[in-house]
């Protein structure tokens, strides 16, 4: 029989879920994926099934354990990393949604977010959450729940009704409603945690009119969450770690030290650099979260967050239908000596960090007769590119301020980072190496360390740290001419499609 020690990471995404198993020394042993739909019920709106996560979630952890030819005596420990900010409530006795859960990508606030900038609420919020008020997050979805669904703001008073993201639905479906809670990474995502005492703000709770009693208990993301239903796997196993994706993937990066910066490259992308135990705030328009709490100290990052990086790849494919599979994009971009000055500026829902403008959509600029899908296939790709610059030329801004520096070099993840020519454009635009792990899944891979290390499984954060590798680095090459000339045609372009607001 295999040792036991085995760990167990559920990673739910965007547009899939997937569980896989990591042996002792961080390798994958077993893996499991489902897609699942996704609801665009108007313009900007966003939707999942929340029954449709937890049937793939419950598939794919029995999928993973099969394929890793274990069983249930061989897991020592489950971790959950989800799709942050994404919104769910649910009846608490029998869990039971009352509404499709409201995805992150959803713009239908956009307006009661607006009125209240104008209102002068933004300094608050952002002084105790270190984030900015935008329909991205939590909050203004949980109103709309309860404004929307009859009957569910009286329920949600009387203490009837659970608001949850995803982590914290699955772990009380996974618990069979036993527990109800989530860790400060999803916690900080909300826009009523205050980030500083590490609780529930009962000041921005009334803000946005979210009753108290449906508020999930917040603890460490590497903590005794419970126990699965026996039924689920055969027999009951222990969840220790939660975290949200892009904090999960900070944590498999092993960036544990102050200065280290990763982005994944999913649906969208995402940039954090750790700033240890001091919250910065941001100058730049970033955002200041939880990277994690262990042992209950708090662990800060600022954050860059971009809506649309794979998720643009994936209109190529399904909307334009000029490829039938993202890795083909790879080919296509090293197809042609250049993007033919063609730009791609994907504002599908509004543009994200440093611009906040949920009012841009997406436009591709340049074209000419002799522009081809090729071009476009490129431009695309460079989009992601450009829009990390953004991120961290505004990141080490705020950094920079505390006159401390960063790495020197950029950790990347996700399936995006797969492709060698992105990875290389990357470091050409960014002047910096950009290194790719040898266990790209490191978004599951930090979700799985945090339930080893309360499981036992792993000995510290030294041990994670010295487990990581290096599968390449892709080190600049670009001319400072070129690379300039680049970065200000897509400053052009972001320019026009947010008409100079």
């Amino acid at each position: 029989m295999p040792e036991a020690g085995n760990v167990l990471a559920i990673d739910q995404g965007t547009t899939s879920t997937r569980a896989i198993v990591f042996d002792r020394r961080g390798v994958p042993a077993g893996v499991a994926r489902r897609e699942f739909a996704q609801h665009y019920p108007a313009d900007g709106w966003v939707e999942h099934d929340p029954e449709d996560i937890w049937r793939d979630t419950v598939a794919v952890m029995r999928g993973a354990v099969a394929e890793a030819g274990l069983s249930a005596a061989d897991i020592a420990a489950i971790g959950i990393t989800n799709q942050r900010e994404t919104a769910v409530v649910w009846d608490r006795r029998t869990g039971e949604p009352v509404h499709r859960a409201i995805v992150w990508q959803d713009r239908r606030t956009a307006d009661l977010c607006r009125r209240l900038v104008e209102e002068g609420c933004g300094p608050l919020v952002q002084r105790r959450t270190g984030l900015l008020i935008d329909s991205y997050f939590s909050a203004t979805k949980i109103a709309w729940i309860l404004d929307h669904v009859p009957g569910a703001r009286e329920r949600a008073e009387r203490g009837e009704l659970c608001f949850g993201t995803i982590d914290s639905f699955l772990l009380h479906r996974l618990t069979g409603g036993r527990v109800h809670a989530t860790d400060a990474t999803n916690a900080s995502r909300t826009m009523v945690f205050d980030i500083h005492r590490q609780d529930w703000d009962e000041e921005l709770l009334a803000l946005f009119r979210i009753p108290r009693a449906m508020m999930p208990e917040v603890l460490d993301s590497s903590a005794e969450f419970g126990a699965t239903e026996p039924d689920l796997l055969g027999r009951p196993v222990p969840i220790t770690g939660i975290a949200g994706d892009q904090q999960a993937a900070t944590f498999g990066q092993a960036c544990f030290e102050p200065g280290m910066v990763k982005s994944t490259y999913g649906t969208g992308c995402f940039a954090l650099l750790n700033t240890g135990a001091m919250p910065v705030e941001s100058r730049s328009n970033m955002l200041t979260t939880v990277a994690y709490r262990l042992d209950g100290r708090t662990t800060y990052a600022l954050e860059g967050s971009i809506f649309i990086a794979g998720a643009a790849v994936k209109w190529l494919r399904d909307g334009l239908g000029i490829i039938t599979h993202a890795s083909q994009t790879d080919d296509m971009a090293t197809r042609v000596p250049d993007s033919h000055g063609v730009y791609l500026v994907p504002a599908f829902v509004g543009l994200g960090a440093p611009h906040w403008d949920p009012q841009a959509r997406a436009a591709v600029f340049g074209l000419t007769l002799d522009a081809g899908p090729a071009h476009i296939a490129r431009a695309a790709l460079e989009a992601v590119a450009y829009q990390t610059r953004d991120l961290r030329d505004a990141m080490v801004s705020d950094w920079s301020a505390s006159d401390r520096a960063t790495s020197d070099a950029l950790r990347v993840d996700g399936g995006m980072a797969a492709n060698d020519w992105l990875c290389q454009f990357l470091a050409d635009m960014l002047d910096l190496p950009v290194e790719r792990p040898a266990v790209i899944e490191t978004t599951a891979l930090g979700a799985a360390g945090l339930a080893g290390l309360k499981a036992g499984v792993y000995r510290d954060q030294a041990a994670l740290a010295g487990a990581w590798r290096c599968d390449r680095r892709f080190e600049p090459r670009m001319e400072p001419g070129q690379r300039a000339r680049l970065y200000d045609g897509w400053l052009d372009a972001v320019r026009r499609v947010r008409r100079e607001r």
